[in-house]
Protein backbone atom coordinates (compact mmCIF):
# COMPACT_ATOMS: atom_id res chain seq x y z
CA UNK A 1 0.00 0.00 0.00
CA UNK A 2 2.82 2.40 0.86
CA UNK A 3 4.66 1.50 -2.33
CA UNK A 4 1.52 2.29 -4.32
CA UNK A 5 1.23 5.67 -2.57
CA UNK A 6 4.87 6.48 -3.33
CA UNK A 7 4.35 5.50 -6.96
CA UNK A 8 1.25 7.72 -7.16
CA UNK A 9 3.08 10.71 -5.72
CA UNK A 10 6.00 10.21 -8.14
CA UNK A 11 3.54 9.95 -11.05
CA UNK A 12 1.77 13.15 -9.95
CA UNK A 13 5.07 15.04 -9.71
CA UNK A 14 6.09 13.82 -13.17
CA UNK A 15 2.69 14.81 -14.59
CA UNK A 16 2.92 18.32 -13.12
CA UNK A 17 6.47 18.74 -14.43
CA UNK A 18 5.38 17.57 -17.89
CA UNK A 19 2.36 19.88 -17.86
CA UNK A 20 4.41 22.90 -16.80
CA UNK A 21 6.91 22.33 -19.61
CA UNK A 22 4.08 22.17 -22.18
CA UNK A 23 2.34 25.47 -21.46
CA UNK A 24 0.83 26.10 -24.92
CA UNK A 25 -2.73 27.38 -25.45
CA UNK A 26 -5.04 24.69 -26.84
CA UNK A 27 -8.73 24.37 -27.69
CA UNK A 28 -10.58 21.28 -26.54
CA UNK A 29 -13.81 20.56 -28.43
CA UNK A 30 -16.38 17.92 -27.60
CA UNK A 31 -19.60 17.82 -29.59
CA UNK A 32 -21.16 21.28 -29.05
CA UNK A 33 -18.86 22.26 -26.19
CA UNK A 34 -15.51 24.05 -26.61
CA UNK A 35 -12.89 24.99 -24.04
CA UNK A 36 -9.80 27.20 -24.46
CA UNK A 37 -6.98 26.79 -21.97
CA UNK A 38 -3.35 25.91 -21.52
CA UNK A 39 -2.08 22.46 -22.35
CA UNK A 40 -0.91 22.13 -18.73
CA UNK A 41 -4.46 22.64 -17.43
CA UNK A 42 -5.93 20.19 -19.95
CA UNK A 43 -3.36 17.53 -19.07
CA UNK A 44 -3.89 17.93 -15.32
CA UNK A 45 -7.67 17.80 -15.75
CA UNK A 46 -7.36 14.64 -17.86
CA UNK A 47 -5.15 12.97 -15.24
CA UNK A 48 -7.52 14.02 -12.45
CA UNK A 49 -10.58 12.70 -14.31
CA UNK A 50 -8.75 9.46 -15.02
CA UNK A 51 -7.91 9.02 -11.33
CA UNK A 52 -11.53 9.70 -10.32
CA UNK A 53 -12.88 7.23 -12.89
CA UNK A 54 -10.36 4.57 -11.82
CA UNK A 55 -11.38 5.07 -8.18
CA UNK A 56 -15.07 4.76 -9.00
CA UNK A 57 -14.54 1.64 -11.10
CA UNK A 58 -12.41 -0.12 -8.46
CA UNK A 59 -14.46 0.84 -5.40
CA UNK A 60 -17.07 -1.97 -5.71
CA UNK A 61 -14.32 -4.61 -5.67
CA UNK A 62 -12.66 -2.99 -2.65
CA UNK A 63 -15.95 -2.80 -0.76
CA UNK A 64 -16.80 -6.41 -1.63
CA UNK A 65 -13.39 -7.52 -0.35
CA UNK A 66 -13.82 -5.61 2.91
CA UNK A 67 -17.28 -7.12 3.46
CA UNK A 68 -15.93 -10.61 2.78
CA UNK A 69 -13.05 -10.09 5.19
CA UNK A 70 -15.39 -8.84 7.91
CA UNK A 71 -17.70 -11.83 7.37
CA UNK A 72 -14.79 -14.26 7.64
CA UNK A 73 -13.50 -12.57 10.81
CA UNK A 74 -16.95 -12.91 12.42
CA UNK A 75 -17.07 -16.56 11.37
CA UNK A 76 -13.62 -17.24 12.86
CA UNK A 77 -14.63 -15.55 16.13
CA UNK A 78 -17.80 -17.66 16.31
CA UNK A 79 -15.87 -20.88 15.64
CA UNK A 80 -13.26 -20.00 18.28
CA UNK A 81 -16.04 -19.34 20.82
CA UNK A 82 -17.65 -22.67 19.91
CA UNK A 83 -14.29 -24.44 20.27
CA UNK A 84 -13.69 -23.00 23.73
CA UNK A 85 -17.25 -23.92 24.81
CA UNK A 86 -16.70 -27.50 23.60
CA UNK A 87 -13.33 -27.67 25.39
CA UNK A 88 -15.02 -26.57 28.62
CA UNK A 89 -17.75 -29.17 28.08
CA UNK A 90 -15.09 -31.88 27.63
CA UNK A 91 -13.42 -30.82 30.89
CA UNK A 92 -16.77 -30.96 32.73
CA UNK A 93 -17.58 -34.41 31.32
CA UNK A 94 -14.12 -35.77 32.16
CA UNK A 95 -14.44 -34.46 35.72
CA UNK A 96 -17.89 -36.06 36.03
CA UNK A 97 -16.54 -39.35 34.66
CA UNK A 98 -13.73 -39.32 37.24
CA UNK A 99 -16.24 -38.54 39.99
CA UNK A 100 -18.50 -41.45 38.97
CA UNK A 101 -15.74 -44.00 38.39
CA UNK A 102 -12.33 -43.04 39.85
CA UNK A 103 -10.68 -46.15 38.34
CA UNK A 104 -11.16 -44.84 34.80
CA UNK A 105 -8.08 -43.18 33.37
CA UNK A 106 -8.75 -40.38 30.92
CA UNK A 107 -5.99 -40.38 28.33
CA UNK A 108 -4.76 -36.96 27.23
CA UNK A 109 -5.60 -36.10 23.67
CA UNK A 110 -2.74 -36.82 21.30
CA UNK A 111 -2.12 -34.07 18.76
CA UNK A 112 -2.42 -35.24 15.18
CA UNK A 113 0.75 -34.92 13.12
CA UNK A 114 0.93 -32.18 10.51
CA UNK A 115 0.00 -33.45 7.08
CA UNK A 116 1.03 -31.31 4.15
CA UNK A 117 -1.03 -30.64 1.06
CA UNK A 118 1.25 -32.78 -1.09
CA UNK A 119 0.78 -35.76 1.23
CA UNK A 120 -2.98 -35.29 1.27
CA UNK A 121 -3.15 -35.14 -2.52
CA UNK A 122 -0.86 -38.09 -3.19
CA UNK A 123 -2.22 -40.46 -0.54
CA UNK A 124 -5.91 -39.87 -1.16
CA UNK A 125 -6.47 -37.74 1.94
CA UNK A 126 -5.44 -40.31 4.56
CA UNK A 127 -2.31 -40.35 6.65
CA UNK A 128 -0.33 -43.43 7.62
CA UNK A 129 -1.94 -43.61 11.07
CA UNK A 130 -5.43 -43.44 9.49
CA UNK A 131 -4.64 -46.36 7.14
CA UNK A 132 -3.59 -48.62 10.01
CA UNK A 133 -6.64 -47.95 12.15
Amino acid sequence: MQLLLIFGIAFAIAAVAFALQNNVPVTVSFMFWSFDGSLAMVLLLAIGLGAIIAGLVSSPAVIKGQWGTARLRRQVAALEAEKSALAQRIDVLEAELKRLDPSVEVAPEQPRPYVGLKTLLTSGGTTGSDKQA
